[in-house]
C-alpha cells in the first residue's frame, strides 16, 4: 500500500491521525488533542514525524502540538485565516493550495462553518479526506462560528469529492449521530442497515471512522439535504438547500 493510515483515540472521543508515506518514509498527523498518544503511536512505528496538520483552532484538536513539538520537531500547517489563533505555523495554508507529505499531493478546501478558518485536507491518491469537526461521520459540526448557508456550502465542495473517498473525522459521535438520522429518515433503508452496522462495531468499542464518502451522501442527513425525499419529510418542498440544511442542523441541536 502506497500510504498507512492509523486512528488515534484521544481524549475522552477525539481521534488524532497519522499518515506515513510508505514510499518516502515521510509521516504526518492530523489534529493534536493530546501529546502522550501520538508519540506512543510514532515510537511502536518506528515513524518520524515530518509534518503536523491542523484543521482547526479549537483546544481539543491542538493542546498536544508543543509537547509533540518539544520531542519530536516538525513544522506545523493550517489555515493562513486562522494563524492568530493557532500553534506557531511553518505554513498557512488557504482554499485551492496544495503541497505535499513526501509522494503525496495534499489538497486544502476551506470547510468553514464549525469555526471560521476551518480547513480539510485532502489526499486524492490515498483516497483520504481529514475532515476535522466540519463533515463528521453521519453529522457535522456544530455552528459555533459560521451559519447554516456557509456551512452548507462547505459541505457541498466535499460532496463533489469522488464517492471512495474515505471521511477521517475528528470524533467518536457516530452512534449519536446515527439515532438523529432515524428521526429525519426513518424509512431510509441504507440509513436502517449501518445503525445496526455502527452498534455492533460500539458494541466491540470498534470505531465507526472512517466511512467512505458513498455511504455518507446515502445515510448522513446533513449531506441529504438536497434531496426531495428529505424536503417532503420535513414539509419544506421548494425550499433552499441550505434551508433544509439549518432546519436539519437546528433539529440536532435540540435532540
Amino acid at each position: 500500500m502506497p500510504v498507512e493510515i492509523l486512528t488515534i483515540p484521544c481524549l475522552t472521543d477525539n481521534y488524532a491521525y497519522a499518515i506515513h508515506d510508505n514510499g518516502s518514509g515521510e509521516t504526518a498527523v492530523i489534529d493534536v488533542p493530546d501529546a502522550a498518544p501520538v508519540l506512543r503511536t510514532l515510537a511502536f512505528k518506528g515513524w518520524g514525524l515530518n509534518q503536523i496538520l491542523i484543521t482547526h483552532h479549537h483546544s481539543d484538536h491542538i493542546d498536544g502540538v508543543d509537547l509533540v513539538q518539544q520531542a519530536v520537531s516538525a513544522p506545523a500547517i493550517g489555515a493562513k485565516a486562522d494563524m492568530h489563533r493557532l500553534p506557531e505555523l511553518a505554513l498557512g495554508v488557504e482554499e485551492g493550495d496544495a503541497f505535499a507529505l513526501g509522494f503525496q499531493p495534499v489538497h486544502v478546501y476551506d470547510v468553514s462553518g464549525h469555526t471560521m478558518g476551518h480547513i480539510a485536507f485532502h489526499f486524492p491518491d490515498a483516497n483520504a479526506l481529514f475532515t476535522g469537526d466540519s463533515l463528521m461521520v453521519m453529522g457535522c459540526g456544530r455552528l459555533f462560528e459560521g451559519d447554516a448557508k456557509t456551512m452548507w456550502g462547505s459541505l457541498s465542495k466535499l460532496m463533489e469529492l469522488p464517492p471512495e473517498t474515505m471521511i477521517y473525522s475528528g470524533h467518536e459521535y457516530t452512534a449519536a449521530n446515527a439515532k438523529f438520522a432515524l428521526t429525519i429518515e426513518p424509512d431510509n433503508q441504507d440509513l436502517i442497515a449501518r445503525v445496526a452496522e455502527i452498534t455492533r462495531l460500539r458494541a466491540r468499542r470498534d470505531p465507526t471512522v472512517p466511512a467512505s464518502l458513498e455511504l455518507e451522501l446515502a445515510t448522513n442527513p446533513f449531506l441529504r439535504a438536497n434531496r426531495p425525499e428529505v424536503k417532503a419529510l420535513l414539509g419544506m418542498d421548494g425550499a433552499e438547500d441550505w434551508e433544509v440544511f439549518a432546519e436539519i442542523r437546528r433539529r440536532k441541536d435540540r435532540f
